[in-house]
């Protein structure tokens, strides 16, 4: 079974490597890292680079197909973006189609939602509605074959959902505990109808000066 991640330049990486973290666990899993081009990517901070080994092209009909997010995606999810030309041509071979946070506009832009229902991160949900889909609050959602990931951390889930439908629910429990992912976090302030309002209200002004950044024509 092939896992093929699309990765570009100023991705999220933590939308990327939690995934993957899981994903590389799954017995007979080959997991492939796949951009425009060979070569090095750079995450949104520019501290973390992956070498990439495969283009889009190489890898033209995986099993599974995930893609993460980054302030960038608002920029990449045109039609005639590489990474959304792959998704499109790669979606109607794939046995699941999936994302994390903003991938989901990746996803949008390739066709790939239209009529279902998923979600992406929080600030970036009411852009699914351009793409034909539903937004929904879950932190993962299902509809047919396409699974997606709410914001960042949420990619965890997101795979470990994955690996129940492909190998049952006993390996992703092995695999949950094998990595010892037993979340306890320190404020229960994770998403935006629990935190204060104020966190809310930074976070988003924090969240509008990056995406301007990234996508300076828009």
């Amino acid at each position: 079974m092939q896992i093929a991640i699309g990765v570009y330049d100023e991705l999220t990486i933590l939308d990327v490597i939690g995934p993957y973290q899981v994903l590389s666990s799954l017995p007979d899993a080959e997991i492939v890292l796949c951009a425009e081009r060979p070569g090095r990517i750079s995450d949104d901070n520019g501290l973390i680079h992956l070498q990439v080994e495969h283009s889009f092209d190489e890898v033209p009909r995986p099993d599974v197909l995930l893609v993460g997010g980054g302030f960038i995606t608002r920029h990449l999810a045109q039609p005639e973006q590489p990474i959304v030309q792959w998704i499109a041509a790669a979606h109607p071979h794939t046995t699941w189609t999936t994302s994390v946070c903003t991938g989901s506009l990746l996803l949008g832009a390739a066709g790939v939602l239209q009529g279902l229902r998923a979600t992406s991160h929080w600030q970036a949900k009411d852009l699914l509605a351009g793409f034909g889909a539903t937004a929904m609050d879950e932190r993962v959602v299902i509809d047919g074959k396409v699974v997606t990931g709410a914001g960042v951390s949420a990619g965890i889930d997101m795979a470990l959902t994955l690996v129940a439908h492909l190998a049952g629910p006993e390996v992703a429990q092995a695999i949950q505990l094998a990595i010892e992912y037993d979340p306890q976090p320190p404020f229960d302030s994770g998403a935006p109808w629990k935190a204060p309002t104020e966190i809310v209200e930074l976070i988003g002004a924090i969240y509008a000066e990056r995406d301007a950044q990234a996508n300076p024509a828009d």
